[in-house]
């Protein structure tokens, strides 16, 4: 099965319900009532759809490998699985292992037998995931230790705990990564899907997650540069890039000098992507004042270009409360539908409490024709 999803920007909703210690399988613990949003295009796996692939795969104890390009967020997602449903998530790099290391090491038993130590790093209990992370990294005699342990869910005489779910990513062998070809017999163990990002869906993540607006408006401006894979560059545009360009911009100082500002952005994300996003940076710093427009948002003026009318769309969502937003509303009736969407779907993801305002309420009668 094939789809595409933004892997940073997976979101649960699930009943208030303590699974820390509960000894259920991990199937069992998708409550009934669980709810998923998300929009995406027509090619795009929803949220929905990627939860529920996941939950009827392990109901039937079927391992399952994610693929994607560098950056695109594969072990985000799995972390963010096992936080959602608050069970353990077990981390085992495959590439740091011996072949006979997954079997422990042999010691003289009561009877006089040789038996085997099983390793600390394999559960012995409870639920969870067991994370075989960058799992085609590692040498073919390591993936081939794994032949039991993902068909049979055994190493030796050890047995993985029936709680227990497979999961396991890797990078595409042409991404030029440090891979190792999946043996077949290994790949015919696991079933497979390939994700992909959403600029939308990767944009909800990251308002919640703190992301700047200049980075989110730019990315929404130029969704190809949210993902643009070069196997030949040391830096390129990705998830985890423009993350590293919104802590990159919390460090710097408002007064920087724009050149080493630049330079330090291509670092992260190569010099076309830097190139591009430091021309949007200097539009978004030169827009009108967020204040001036709460005070007086009738008269401040509205930027005639569209990618300042992203910046703008942006900034006022993250500035947006309960107690502005009837000011905002005021000022975003002067732009045009898409960016009036733009900023109130943002800024209610960000502060639910919008939605309680007598501004929002309007706001939605007005525009029901293009939020329906």
């Amino acid at each position: 099965m094939k789809g595409a999803l933004a892997l940073r920007s997976i979101k649960f909703w699930r009943t208030p319900m303590d699974h820390a210690t509960d000894p259920r399988p991990i199937y069992a613990l998708f409550p009934a009532n669980l709810c998923f949003s998300g929009t995406a295009p027509a090619a795009t796996l929803w949220f929905q759809s990627a939860i529920l692939w996941f939950q009827s795969h392990v109901a039937a104890r079927q391992p399952v490998f994610i693929w994607g390009g560098p950056g695109v967020g594969k072990s985000a997602i799995v972390r963010q699985l096992a936080e959602a449903l608050k069970i353990t998530l077990q981390d085992v790099r495959a590439l740091l292992l011996d072949p006979v290391d997954l079997r422990g090491l042999p010691f003289l038993g009561s009877d006089g037998r040789s038996k085997w130590a099983t390793p600390e790093f394999l559960p012995q209990n409870g639920s969870g995931i067991l994370f075989l992370d960058e799992l085609n990294a590692a040498p073919a005699m390591v993936q081939a230790s794994c032949y039991q342990l993902v068909l049979d869910r055994k190493l030796g005489e050890y047995s993985l705990p029936n709680g227990w779910a497979i999961i396991a990513a890797g990078n595409r062998d042409s991404d030029r990564a440090v891979t190792t070809r999946m043996p077949t017999p290994l790949r015919n163990r696991f079933v497979h899907l390939e994700f992909e990002v959403d600029v939308q869906e990767w944009s909800e993540w990251a308002i919640q997650a703190g992301i700047r607006p200049e980075v989110i408006a730019f990315l929404r401006f130029r969704p190809e540069l949210l993902s643009a894979f070069d196997r030949d560059a040391n830096a390129f545009p990705s998830p985890r890039s423009w993350e590293f360009v919104s802590r990159i911009l919390d460090s710097l100082d408002s007064q920087s000098n724009p050149a080493i500002e630049h330079e330090v952005i291509a670092g992260a994300v190569g010099a076309g992507a830097a190139t591009e996003f430091s021309a949007f940076l200097r539009m978004f710093r030169e827009l009108p004042n967020i204040d001036a427009i709460l005070l007086n948002p009738t008269q401040e003026p509205v930027p005639e270009n569209a990618a300042a009318q992203y910046a703008v769309a942006s900034a006022l969502a993250h500035c947006a409360c309960d107690t502005n937003f009837d000011r905002i509303c005021l000022y975003l009736n002067r732009l045009p539908t898409e960016f009036r969407v733009l900023c109130v779907r943002d800024a209610t993801l960000r502060e639910p409490a919008i939605r309680c305002t007598a501004g929002y309420t309007k706001w939605a009668v007005e525009n029901h024709h293009a939020i329906a």
